[in-house]
């Protein structure tokens, strides 16, 4: 009787501390949303950004300018949460608290894709822009995989790790060498490589919506096992989990959001790293929780970084890759630092 009391306080205390994070994290998104309309490269008197809010029909440049950033804000929130949702699930898959699109080499096999169709193909629709980088992204999760498992001891998170760095730089060298002989392909993707939600528009909303939605409902489909094998192989195949399968759907639904982010923001770094080991500091290690927080929490933290880059770059704009960079690095260092002094 007393386990099981002890277990119910812990219980009922976990889903305090997800409702106070929770309850947090939505004060944050609303004031993401606040900064991110009222605040830019251009300044803005907030009567005039409230009253273009409220006449939509209006022609002025006011109005151009704040309708541009109602669409831009709902696209960085997307993407946010598409990214967030995308590193827990490689989390999750490869066992590793540093997984992330960009340090797999995902976000790089994108952006090869997307060159080349640029290139050889003279592509220029989102829309033909987005099967090229799922069909790349995809490949070059199945290589950095293949590349991890061979030797003894399977894909450890090391060597997967390894692999997608060596896989990222060689896929970065062929993106080089396919721009450099091409001013005209180098023109249109160097804007595009440093990743920006400034070309968010109702148009790139509309392609987004459908993925980010078959990326949630996988997402709520595959948590609870995700979590049994976090137990282990073993443990997850004696409560009924198809261990395959899971990993699989997993690993698919990760890579359909990076994807499709990258296609249509570019390759955006470090989002899918910091916003599931953030919530997994604050809540552990529960994807039922971490999935949908991460959701939030990478939405919130590209919204704030993109506001931070009009603000520092104003009366241009400095692109919300680079402040991403410049914030997540550190941290990666950090949370490498951390890991190796506890497997030390």
């Amino acid at each position: 009787m007393e386990h099981l009391s002890f277990n119910a306080k812990k219980q009922r205390g976990n889903m305090y501390l997800f409702f106070g994070v929770f309850a947090l994290l939505l004060v944050l998104f609303g004031l993401s949303i606040v900064t991110s309309i009222f605040l830019g490269a251009r300044t803005m008197e907030w009567t005039d950004v409230w009253n273009s809010l409220w006449h939509a029909d209006s022609t002025s440049l006011e109005a151009s300018i704040v309708q541009h950033r109602v669409t831009r804000t709902l696209f960085s929130l997307m993407c946010g949460a598409a990214l967030g949702i995308s590193g827990a699930f490689m989390q999750s898959v490869t066992r590793n608290p540093i997984a992330d699109p960009s340090i797999l080499g995902v976000n790089t096999g994108a952006a090869l894709f997307v060159v080349a169709g640029i290139a050889f193909f003279h592509i220029q629709s989102a829309e033909q822009f987005i099967w090229l980088a799922i069909a790349g992204a995809i490949l070059s999760a199945l290589f950095v995989f293949g590349i991890g498992s061979m030797g003894s001891g399977g894909a450890t998170p090391l060597k997967l790790v390894l692999a997608g760095a060596a896989t990222s730089a060689i896929l970065s060298s062929l993106v080089v060498a396919i721009m450099i002989p091409r001013t005209n392909v180098m023109d249109q993707f160097r804007f595009w490589q440093v990743g920006s939600v400034g070309v968010g528009s109702w148009e790139s909303i509309r392609l987004f919506l459908p993925f980010l939605i078959v990326g949630i409902l996988i997402a709520f489909l595959v948590a609870p096992a995700l979590n049994a094998l976090a137990l282990g192989d073993d443990v997850a195949t004696s409560l009924g989990v198809r261990v395959g399968t899971v990993r699989f759907v997993a690993a698919l639904g990760g890579v359909l959001l990076c994807g499709v982010t990258t296609a249509l923001a570019g390759p955006i770094g470090f989002i899918g790293l910091l916003a599931p080991h953030l919530i997994r500091l604050l809540l552990g290690s529960d994807l039922r929780y971490v999935i949908p927080l991460s959701a939030l929490s990478g939405a919130i933290i590209l919204t704030l970084s993109d506001v931070i880059g009009r603000i520092i770059g104003s009366p241009s704009e400095l692109e919300v890759g680079i402040v991403t960079a410049f914030v997540g690095a550190p941290i990666l260092i950090l949370i490498t630092m951390k890991v190796k002094m506890r497997d030390g």
